[in-house]
């Protein structure tokens, strides 16, 4: 994977930017608010789907009344909304919404999070206390942030760092700080919609679209610097459930039916090179993602990812042939239902090109040079693109999200922070 490269001589140099030492504030204080999701219960429709959620919801809306942004508030569904309002003479200027989410994926444990601040990093390997291992040698953006003496940020080791979203969290709120405090800067209406739920696939549930003035919007929760993310999958999530017929096993013989075999012989019989650890690039996949059950009823649940909906409907097949061919096999029965997550945000997006444009035209006067690999997954922005909003993806600085080996860089999160500022100055151009 190419990478952009900064567009300082010196990354140090960027420590010297006025908000620096507010960014950080904010990011380790949003990664230490604990705020994991539970993808159960949002399934079951509770949102948000933890009460801790609520907690982190509470101190944005601390901090968007101290900045004195309008309307500011958090629905009954957790979201947190505000608006700046334009600059004199710019009422007529598009209104945009910015958007992050406030949840941890529940995989890796969001709870107790204790971040490192690795000042002037060398570019040597990195031990965590606990044993985790961060190397260059396997890491080419890690490697390219010891080549730069970057700062980065890292967990304990214990949990993830949480920079999946709330690096994107900090950098909307610190770009908004900067145009509060700096009225020369001219700029139109700016919304912010912090969102529960993300992880979960739920985050758009209960979006407060009746709030928003704005017909396009920008989500912060990318990765390394320079990316800029227009496409992403269509996403489908199916459901497989076998059905057996328990019998003791002394007699089972020979109408015993066990629904747990079914089951494996399922994910077994999906295409192995289609899986999410061979697949990489514009390649789709299958990803069996729980198994569970009995002897009388075992289902399985993956998820299905491809870029073109021809692909997706392949998929779908696929997996239904395949259910229905080890139910026979087996002398079973199956059900198979198939729920649709998200869709590719690119055609909406090719619609619209001026929501592009600006932002392209935003990472270049930040002196950064925009590349587009697709979303390997989707954001918030794509529900919002299908709902009519355009909304591409910014990059916030994090890596290897998901993990205890999350790490973010410090200087791309300026940077971050320099494209929201340019983009709400574009916009009045």
């Amino acid at each position: 994977m190419g990478y952009a490269n900064l567009m300082t001589a010196n990354t140090n140099d960027i420590f010297k930017t006025i908000y620096a030492n507010s960014l950080l504030e904010r990011f380790l204080r949003y990664v230490k608010t604990y705020s994991e999701s539970d993808s159960a219960k949002a399934d079951a429709g509770i949102q948000p789907s933890t009460p801790w959620q609520k907690d982190m919801a509470a101190l944005l809306l601390s901090e968007l009344n101290a900045l004195g942004l309008q309307d500011v508030q958090t629905t009954e569904w957790c979201y947190t909304y505000g608006r700046l309002p334009a600059s004199p003479g710019m009422e007529n200027v598009s209104p945009i919404c910015l958007l992050a989410h406030i949840d941890t994926v529940e995989e890796v444990t969001g709870k107790d999070v204790k971040p490192i601040v690795h000042k002037d990093y060398d570019g040597k390997a990195i031990t965590l206390p606990y044993g985790n291992v961060l190397d260059p040698e396997t890491d080419c953006a890690l490697k390219q942030a010891g080549d730069e003496r970057d700062t980065i940020i890292t967990s304990d080791g214990t949990t993830l760092l949480g920079a999946d979203d709330k690096a994107g969290v900090a950098e909307i709120m610190t770009s908004l700080e900067y145009l509060v405090s700096h009225p020369e800067v001219k700029h139109g209406t700016i919304e912010v919609i912090f969102s529960p739920d993300e992880e979960t696939g739920h985050g758009m549930d209960h979006v407060p679209l009746n709030l928003l003035q704005s017909k396009c919007a920008y989500t912060v929760d990318g990765g390394h610097i320079g990316e800029l993310e227009t496409e992403c999958f269509n996403a489908f999530k199916s459901d497989v459930v076998f059905k057996g017929n328990s019998i003791h096993p002394g007699n089972a013989r020979p109408g015993f039916v066990n629904a747990v075999c079914m089951a494996s012989a399922f994910v077994s019989s999906l295409p192995r090179h289609q899986m999410p650890e061979t697949t990489d690039g514009k390649m789709g996949f299958y990803a069996p993602m729980t198994v569970e059950g009995s002897i009388e009823s075992a289902t399985v649940s993956l998820i299905l990812r491809d870029f073109t909906m021809e692909g997706i409907e392949k998929r779908k097949h696929l997996v239904d042939l395949t259910a229905q061919t080890v139910a026979l096999s087996y002398g079973g029965e199956v059900s198979v239902t198939h729920t649709r997550q998200y869709l590719n945000m690119k055609d909406v997006l090719d619609k619209n090109p001026a929501v592009v444009q600006n932002l392209v035209e935003a990472y270049k006067s930040a002196g950064i040079e925009p590349v587009f690999p697709p979303i390997r997954g989707g954001t918030d922005g794509s529900r919002l693109t299908e709902m009519g909003i355009p909304t591409p993806n910014i990059f916030t600085g994090g890596h290897n999200y998901h993990s205890r080996s999350e790490w973010a860089s410090f200087s791309q999160m300026i940077h971050a922070v320099d494209v929201l500022i340019q983009l709400a100055i574009q916009w009045t151009k």
